[in-house]
């Protein structure tokens, strides 16, 4: 929308919302995460101090309400996010069980009255949680197969859990996706199909598409019959749109059966270990035992209700290194119906994801474009030929992190990986650095003390945001993207807005008298 080089100068100098004007230290632990109402009117805070706070957006920000969710068990408050007209408040946080175990829960908060609805159990915790429309919210479950083998379960949820009537249900099952090498699913969200038809924001996007051949981050569809290609990501940047087996070859029962055999006759190599073994017959099991993925993925209406789930996964270790897309059709959107979900033959006992994303490193942060069209995605990379023998041993991860921007129409990388942020925390205690994204600029934590903020056609870093500890959150303000917050270990939350807006907001108020003219005026009376 640019008309000149100018325009473009003043915009990129005078817009950012790199100014401190205010910071909030309410908090008395380290503060994980910001998100804003949809109206701008309002946003919620998480923290260590199981508190979470909603404040009051005018032009001195205030705190308006604080809930403490310790006396229900919790650790700590960890992610949240208000529903699409602003009525009720999801709060994800660590729930302390029997023996001190721990999981997560999703508490709903009214808006009207700050009133806790409802409590769903979340497992793992770092699921999050998000709503998938104005009622209902999307919650995990996790049930262990085996040592490295598990099922993940998604669960539609209603916000409203006192209905009465026994013939409406609170709950349905949504997906069954079983996890192989110690992976689960993590961080869940929804993107909306019929938000993404507006023109490219990106500049030069065909020439970005088209660049994109070196790419390090294949796309593909699980439906081969191959584990070699899933573990093995092809080297071309191409995404790698893999065919759905042939229900003509072999049957998961003989495979399970000539392993069985090749075993006891001694005729599988002696190197075979027990996590080996267990992936083998998992992987074997699943084969004929998932119901097929969805076709034509990326044919999509612009108009239609559909909707994908996008949520963090894996099948190498248990790190988070793909990012899976499930589509959610029209019918599903609604608790209406069995509890258990559609009925399912014997052959379609797990769902298998309509897409996968492969970022080849530890993920550890995504967000959506505020049309929907293009997932951002931080990352901290793996060495480029790394082998993982072992799951449970992930390899080391780049201190540098990635920003990669995925366009969802398409399902392809196309631009290259933002950089400047860092973080130094081993893949074994590696944690969650929240991004946000507005209509020129993308923002993230790091744990460099800073927080950043990059030009989203440009592909520069325009801001560093100075705090004395870890950037956990940032988030800007929806309806004013020169509003930007950012939360971090420091147990504060500094307010950012643009040198425009500051200039705008002194000029406003009123400036004191002249001394002079203060003398004549007391000289007179």
């Amino acid at each position: 929308a640019a008309v000149s080089w100018y325009g473009e100068f003043q915009r990129l100098y005078d817009t950012i919302p790199c100014v401190e004007v205010q910071a909030l230290k309410e908090h008395n632990d380290q503060v994980l995460h910001l998100s804003f109402s949809h109206s701008g009117c309002l946003f919620a805070s998480c923290s260590k101090d199981c508190t979470v706070k909603i404040w009051s957006n005018e032009l001195d920000i205030s705190l308006q309400h604080s809930s403490n969710m310790r006396p229900y068990n919790w650790s700590y408050t960890q992610f949240s996010q208000f529903n699409s007209d602003d009525s009720l408040l999801l709060v994800s946080g660590v729930f302390v069980g029997p023996h001190n175990s721990s999981s997560g829960e999703i508490a709903v908060i009214s808006m009207e009255n700050f009133t806790l609805l409802s409590r769903v159990r979340n497992k793992p915790y770092d699921v999050f949680g998000c709503w998938l429309n104005e009622t209902n919210l999307i919650s995990g479950n996790l049930h262990r197969i085996g040592r490295i083998t598990s099922c993940s379960v998604l669960w539609l949820n209603n916000a409203f859990q006192g209905i009465e009537s026994e013939n409406v249900n609170v709950v349905k099952r949504l997906f069954k996706i079983q996890n192989l090498n110690a992976s689960t699913i993590r961080t869940v969200m929804v993107a909306d199909c019929s938000r993404y038809d507006s023109p490219d924001l990106l500049l030069d996007y065909e020439e970005q598409l088209a660049a994109s051949s070196t790419s390090t981050c294949p796309v593909f569809d699980l439906g081969s019959d191959s584990e070699e290609e899933e573990a093995k990501p092809k080297q071309t940047s191409e995404p790698a749109v893999q065919e759905l087996p042939d229900d003509g070859g072999v049957t998961a029962e003989d495979g399970l059966q000539q392993l069985f055999d090749d075993i006891m006759e001694g005729r599988v190599r002696p190197a075979v270990t027990e996590t080996e073994l267990e992936t083998k017959v998992a992987e074997l099991f699943v084969r004929n035992r998932t119901k097929p993925p969805e076709l034509n993925l990326l044919s999509t209406d612009s108009n239609s209700k559909t909707k994908y789930l996008i949520f963090t996964t894996g099948c190498l270790t248990y790190s988070p290194h793909q990012i899976g897309i499930k589509r959610i059709l029209p019918h599903q959107m609604t608790t209406a119906g069995p509890v258990l979900g559609e009925e399912r033959r014997s052959d379609e006992f797990f769902d298998s994801l309509d897409h996968v994303i492969d970022i080849h490193g530890h993920i550890i942060g995504m967000g959506l474009s505020p049309d929907h069209r293009y997932l951002y995605v931080n990352s901290r990379a793996w060495p480029r030929d790394c082998v993982i023998s072992d799951p449970m041993q992930p390899p080391p991860i780049a201190e540098e992190i990635d920003l990669h921007v995925f366009d969802l129409k398409t399902m392809k990388e196309v631009k290259r990986a933002l950089r400047a942020h860092r973080a130094y925390t081993p893949n074994e205690e590696c944690f969650f650095i929240f991004l946000d994204v507005s209509r020129d600029f993308v923002a993230s934590g790091a744990e460099d003390r800073h927080g950043y903020i990059w030009d989203r056609h440009y592909n520069i870093c325009l801001a560093k945001l100075q705090h004395d500890n870890v950037v956990n959150s940032v988030a800007f303000s929806p309806v004013e993207q020169e509003l930007l917050l950012t939360a971090s270990d420091d147990t504060t939350i500094k307010v950012w807005r643009s040198p425009r807006v500051v200039r705008i907001q002194q000029a406003r108020k009123p400036r004191p008298r002249k001394l002079l003219f203060s003398w004549l005026m007391n000289q007179r009376s």
